[in-house]
């Protein structure tokens, strides 16, 4: 689903089921990834946050998006069995202004070290326990009821530094011209998503393949 029809939901296809089943590469759709149809080359080459030599995979998400609920464990995994040259980071989108304190949520988490503890339990409140984690107040009295310090939270949640993430988070959401989440890019030079690869069970295989090429300089 595309990025104007989020009103109403949220975008990709996914299979769950299959993510337990371990295919190389080349055996994505039976052939290799091909551009333009698993996977898109950017025009222009989006920031990168990665030093020469290492390649940065972006997960673009939504915390009210029941497919990147449904995602999370498979790229939880996969995150872990990365190698040293793979850098991975997750990014909060924003296709409205609405989006705007869960991705603050998420940064404030990342810079109090607490993504490892509250991210998969953010996902759980929505989810799972149906809480309505969207207004700023809200999202504090939660994480203040994790057993986080309110007073710190708060002053994380509202900094210059946590707005500068998000607005940052944003251009990289365009840059990548992201149309629906979960999506993946790739060295600031590829996108794909679910829609592209077929289902979200097809995606890490398409960002297994597409680090491979950056390593290989093409």
């Amino acid at each position: 689903m595309k990025r104007r029809d989020f009103a109403l939901a949220c975008s990709a296809v996914l299979a769950p089921a299959a993510w337990a089943q371990t295919t190389t590469p080349a055996q994505v759709m039976g052939r290799l990834p091909q551009a333009g149809k698993e996977y898109l080359p950017l025009d222009k080459p989006a920031p990168v946050d990665t030093p020469p030599g290492r390649v940065e995979v972006v997960e673009f998400f939504w915390y009210n998006c029941p497919h990147c609920n449904s995602f999370e464990p498979a790229l939880d995994a996969w995150m872990k069995r990365t190698p040293k040259d793979v850098s991975v980071r997750r990014v909060p989108v924003a296709f409205n202004s609405s989006f705007a304190p869960q991705q603050r949520l998420y940064y404030a988490l990342e810079a109090m070290g607490l993504v490892e503890r509250l991210h998969a339990k953010v996902f759980y409140a929505i989810h799972v326990e149906r809480k309505r984690l969207e207004k700023p107040e809200v999202i504090i009295d939660w994480v203040a009821a994790q057993g986080v310090d309110k007073a710190k939270f708060t002053e994380h949640f509202n900094s210059f530094s946590t707005n500068s993430k998000a607005t940052r988070a944003t251009q990289l959401m365009t840059a990548y011209r992201v149309e629906g989440v979960p999506a993946m890019g790739v060295a600031g030079r590829f996108y794909t998503d679910g829609t592209l690869a077929k289902g979200m069970e097809h995606v890490l295989q398409v960002v297994d393949y597409l680090v491979g090429e950056v390593r290989k300089g093409r």
